[in-house]
C-alpha cells in the first residue's frame, strides 16, 4: 500500500474520533440548557492568596467585597510579599469589618510553596464553604459569589467556575491567550458535565472545606509547587460530587499577558501539573492533543502530495463547519465569541507553542510560584 493511501486512512480515523468528542463531549457541554440553581444564603468565606500581588490588590479587591451577599469573609493571605501586599491587606482590614488577614512567613521547608500559604488561610477560614480566586481577578458582576455558591447542596462538593481574560484590541496574542481559555474552559466544563471532572482553575473555585480535610489538603502532591487548583480537583472531584457553573454572572476576568515571553513562562508553569493527574486523565488529554496535531499535519501532507485531495479538503471543511458551530456555541455562554472566526490559525498556534513548551520542559524546569 502506498505510504499516501495508508497516511489517508489515519487521517480518516482521526476525522473519526474528532467528530465523535465534538459531538458527544463538547456538543453536550455547548448546548447544555442552564441550571436552576438554588437561592440558599450559607455563608462563604472567599480567600485570595497574594505574593507581591499590591497593586492588583488596590485595583481588584474591592469588587469582591462590594458583592451582593448576606454573609462572607474575605480571608486575604500574604505569602511573604515583599511589597506593600501587606499593607494593602491592612488598609481595607480597617474599612471592612469581614477581612481576615493571614500572614504567612516563609519557612525553609515550604520555599514559594503556595499550597502551603493556601492552607494556613483555609485553616483560618470560618465558613465550611470556600470560594477561590487570584488576587489580579475580577467579578463580572455583584453575584459572583451566588452564582458559584448556589449549586452547593448535600452532595455537590466542589463548583467549578469560570475565569475569563480582558480583552485587549487588535492583540494577537490576547486573542491566542483567550481561545487557550476558552479550549481549556470547555474542555474542563464538557468532561465535568459527562461525570468525569479532572481539573478547575484557581481564578474561579468553590470547594467545601470539609473535603479538603476529609482528602488531607494537598499533602499528596505539596512538593509540585503548582497544581493548588487542578491537581486538587484531580484527585477530589467525582461524577458525583462536583457541579459546573456557567452564568455569565458566575464569572470572573483577569488581565492576560502582553508579551509572548511571559506568557510561555506561565503556560510552562501551568503544564508541568499534567504528568501527576490520574492515568485515564493523562491518556484522555494526549489523545486530544494527539488528534489535533496529526489532524493538521495530515492534512497538509495530503493536500500537497495525495490525489484524494477533493475528498480532503471536504473532511477538513466538513471538520472545520461542526468545530465551527460547536465551539461558536461555547464561546457564546463563555464570553469569548469575537475570536471564533480565527480559530484554525488560533489552533495551529497553540498546538505549535504546546509542543515547543512541552520539548522546552525537557531541557529545563520553570519557575513558579513568584
Amino acid at each position: 500500500m502506498p505510504i499516501l493511501d495508508f497516511l489517508f486512512y489515519i487521517f480518516l480515523v482521526v476525522v473519526f474520533f474528532q467528530v465523535i468528542i465534538y459531538l458527544l463531549v463538547y456538543g453536550k457541554f455547548s448546548f447544555l440548557k442552564p441550571v436552576k440553581i438554588s437561592r440558599k444564603k450559607a455563608p462563604v468565606s472567599v480567600l485570595v492568596c497574594a505574593k507581591n500581588e499590591g497593586g492588583n490588590l488596590e485595583q481588584f479587591l474591592p469588587y469582591i467585597l462590594h458583592q451582593n451577599y448576606p454573609e462572607f469573609e474575605v480571608v486575604l493571605i500574604n505569602d511573604s510579599s515583599s511589597d506593600t501586599t501587606l499593607e494593602i491587606m491592612q488598609k481595607f482590614a480597617k474599612r471592612h469589618s469581614n477581612i481576615k488577614i493571614v500572614d504567612v512567613k516563609a519557612i525553609e521547608t515550604f520555599w514559594g510553596n503556595k499550597k502551603y500559604a493556601l492552607t494556613l488561610g483555609i485553616k483560618a477560614s470560618k465558613y465550611d464553604l470556600l470560594l477561590f480566586t487570584d488576587a489580579d481577578c475580577k467579578p463580572v458582576s455583584k453575584f459572583w459569589i451566588s452564582e458559584m455558591v448556589g449549586h452547593f447542596n448535600e452532595k455537590t462538593s466542589i463548583v467549578l467556575g469560570f475565569g475569563a481574560h480582558t480583552k485587549i484590541k487588535n492583540s494577537f496574542l490576547n486573542k491566542l491567550i483567550r481561545f487557550e481559555t476558552l479550549i481549556t474552559g470547555l474542555r474542563y466544563f464538557s468532561f465535568a458535565n459527562m461525570g468525569l471532572p479532572y481539573m478547575g482553575v484557581g481564578r474561579n473555585l468553590a470547594y467545601k472545606k470539609e473535603l479538603f480535610f476529609k482528602s488531607n489538603g494537598f499533602i499528596n502532591h505539596i512538593r509540585v509547587k503548582s497544581g493548588d487548583d487542578d491537581l486538587f480537583i484531580n484527585q477530589v472531584a467525582s461524577a458525583n460530587n462536583t457541579a459546573i457553573s456557567v452564568c455569565k454572572d458566575s464569572f470572573t476576568t483577569s488581565p492576560a499577558k502582553t508579551g509572548f515571553k511571559d506568557w510561555i513562562n506561565q503556560k510552562r508553569r501551568h503544564i508541568t501539573t499534567a504528568k501527576y493527574y490520574k492515568l485515564e486523565h493523562k491518556v484522555l488529554l494526549t489523545t486530544i492533543y494527539c488528534l489535533q496535531v496529526l489532524f493538521w499535519l495530515l492534512t497538509i501532507i495530503l493536500l500537497i502530495g495525495s490525489s484524494l485531495w477533493i475528498t480532503v479538503s471536504a473532511l477538513v471543511m466538513f471538520r472545520l463547519l461542526l468545530q465551527y458551530v460547536i465551539f461558536g456555541m461555547a464561546a457564546k455562554k463563555l464570553d469569548s465569541k469575537d475570536i471564533i472566526h480565527l480559530i484554525p490559525v488560533l489552533e495551529i498556534f497553540l498546538i505549535s507553542i504546546q509542543l515547543f513548551i512541552f520539548i522546552t520542559n525537557l531541557v529545563s524546569k520553570p519557575n513558579h510560584w513568584k
